[in-house]
């Protein structure tokens, strides 16, 4: 008989009834029954009953066992009356009545228990984290990250991509968020940066002639936290194409991604249908327009429309003199509101400003009859034309955005969405996909006062050199794209600017010159200048993916040791303080004060004297 086990903790059925049989796990929970001890013993794969009464040897040590002690229990496999089976256990028509065990590992008393499903702070989570993987749920996550991965990958096999590794040591570079820096012990004061994407690594890849690229790759952000991303590092399906259009590129990630969300659409039982192929395609500007934002959630039916017209002239003052003004209205339907009361308007308006706005207009309407200020002034032939533009039903109120463009946008956007949620709209049994296409290669900074990039900088400009040479720069368009699910951005893409004189044209109406380029970018703009094929690629998020398959609100309950908020592992102690010899190795200088402020200040070796 093995050493350990003989059986796993969720093969043992009927058909073993009488056997010899020997298991190890965890001591998940304990039972006593007066005399009789019951068990579950939980492994890796599932759960078994183990059974002691007074005449097993084994239940001395039994009783005396913490949560979570590790032991290894011999025992007879007995099958369970009718009345007693477990439909909800694998091993639910069996116990083991034990005959002896062997104790591996005692637990001592526990921060957090692991059987349940009560919540604990995510302080005490992170920093017992190894116990938090054992809790069901989040151990649940965790296999369906690696099942999603393995499938990604033999998908994106299948598609004819091959799998390359990229360097994690690299060098930082001027643009996109804040690099983690890695310093040098050889080359003093000089230092690394860990890969923020593969992005130029893969590019070079495809001037080197490797067609089809993908990793399953890690990429390292000095940035904060939120509810779809961790701090510091995260993973995506990096692919890269050469040869293609933007057609190939979506025709090519498509069916992968497709796939997967079909293939875990039922993961736990929750029935979830995927959008059917292709993915709706929605240009960036209809898409700021109809939904306030860049990535939709298409499962909330509800759509933005530009009313600004109808307020021109308008009875409405305020409105109309933000029209005249050249600014703009934006409606948000409400349906169905004719019963909700004066309130759920007024918590709206009141939720809009706690958001930083002025506020948010509104209209009222029961059995056809309009209710409110706004719709007062409009009057009835003005509310009657609204009515018309939007659809609206004789029992549909609806809410007003006004201002900047921008601004509007972005608060019928959030309203949109809360409006949804606050009546039930969104359907949770859908994934949505959709493409954003069209993206403006430039936008206008405010601040700085100048044209610059509005995304990504490296996309080839639809109409390319000629349309840098000829059109007026917040006119032009990129081959860029994201990829969008029930309103998460996945990943951002773009067919690359692959021609040494449209770079440097591009960056030239952004501001800077030909040496910047060279010098920022010296490793792609030089294998340019030696021949370099069309290519595209994208880049989805592994986190994101399994965090809508998982149904989870939070990115850190999908990956395995996730940092808090704050970028600190409270787990291994990190960051930490190194020892003074580390420092003085890597001609590293802490300075007193940061000390004692608990951050660090790299002093290269000459400028600390």
């Amino acid at each position: 008989m093995h050493a350990y086990r003989t059986h796993n903790c969720s093969q043992l059925d009927a058909e073993n009834d009488g056997q010899q049989v020997r298991l190890s796990g965890w001591v998940h929970r304990k039972r006593d029954h007066g005399g009789v001890l019951f068990i579950d013993l939980r492994d890796h794969y599932g759960i078994t009953q183990i059974v002691a009464d007074s005449d097993s040897p084994a239940l001395p040590t039994l009783e005396s066992l913490r949560a979570e002690s590790v032991v290894t229990i011999d025992g007879v496999v007995k099958r369970r009356s009718e009345a007693t089976v477990n439909p909800n256990l694998a091993t639910g028509e069996i116990e083991v009545f034990a005959r002896a065990v062997t104790v591996q590992s005692m637990a001592q008393e526990l921060p957090m228990p692991v059987a349940g499903d009560a919540e604990y702070p995510e302080d005490i989570r992170l920093r017992y984290r190894f116990l938090d993987l054992r809790r069901e749920k989040v151990h649940a996550n965790i296999m369906l990250r690696a099942q999603v991965i393995a499938s990604l990958r033999q998908r994106m096999i299948e598609q004819g991509f091959t799998e390359f590794q990229t360097p994690i040591l690299t060098a930082s570079s001027p643009e996109g968020a804040r690099d983690y820096l890695v310093p040098s012990r050889v080359h003093p004061g000089k230092f690394y940066a860990l890969p923020q994407a593969p992005q130029m690594f893969k590019q070079l890849l495809m001037v080197a002639g490797f067609d089809r690229y993908f990793q399953i790759a890690p990429c390292f952000r000095d940035e904060d936290a939120r509810a779809d991303r961790s701090p510091g590092e995260f993973y995506q399906l990096d692919f890269e194409m050469s040869y293609v259009t933007q057609d190939d590129v979506f025709a090519a990630i498509e069916p992968v991604l497709h796939g997967v969300f079909e293939q875990f659409a039922d993961w736990q039982g929750k029935g979830r249908t995927v959008s059917p192929l292709p993915f709706q395609r929605i240009p960036y500007r209809e898409s700021m327009l109809k939904y306030g934002n860049d990535k939709p959630d298409l499962r909330n039916p509800l759509i933005i429309t530009d009313v600004s017209e109808l307020f021109q002239g308008s009875g409405f003052g305020r409105f109309a003199s933000i029209v005249e003004a050249g600014d703009v209205v934006r409606a948000v339907p409400a349906p169905g509101t004719a019963e909700k009361s004066r309130k759920f308007f007024d918590d709206m308006n009141s939720w809009a400003q706690s958001e930083g706005f002025a506020g948010l207009g509104y209209a009222t309407r029961k059995g056809g009859e309009w209710g409110g200020p706004i719709a007062k002034n409009h009057g009835e032939e003005g509310m009657a034309k609204i009515a018309e533009a939007l659809g609206l039903g004789p029992d549909d109120g609806v809410f007003f955005a006004a201002g900047k463009e921008a601004q509007a946008a972005k608060l019928a956007g959030l309203a949109r969405t809360r409006v949804a949620d606050q009546l039930g709209l969104i359907d949770d049994s859908r994934f949505e996909f959709c493409w954003i296409v069209d993206f403006p290669m430039f936008e206008y900074d405010e601040d700085a006062k100048k044209v610059d990039f509005s995304h990504n900088p490296f996309s080839m400009p639809q109409g390319e050199l000629e349309a840098l040479e000829t059109k007026d720069p917040l006119d032009i368009l990129a081959y860029q794209y994201d990829i969008v699910c029930n309103g998460i951005e996945l990943s951002s893409g773009a067919i690359r600017n692959h021609r040494p004189e449209i770079m440097y044209k591009a960056f030239e109406i952004a501001g800077y010159s030909q040496a910047d380029v060279d010098a920022n970018f010296a490793g792609m703009i030089n294998a340019f200048k030696y021949g370099a094929p069309p290519h595209g690629g994208s880049a989805p998020g592994v986190d994101r993916i399994v965090m809508l398959l998982a149904d989870e609100p939070n990115i850190r309950e999908v990956i395995t040791f996730p940092m808090t908020q704050k970028a600190e592992d409270l787990m291994m102690g990190a960051p930490s303080f190194v020892s003074t010899k580390q420092l003085r190795e890597l001609n590293i200088r802490v300075t007193a004060d940061t000390a004692k402020k608990d951050t660090a200040e790299v002093v290269a070796p000459n400028a600390a004297g």
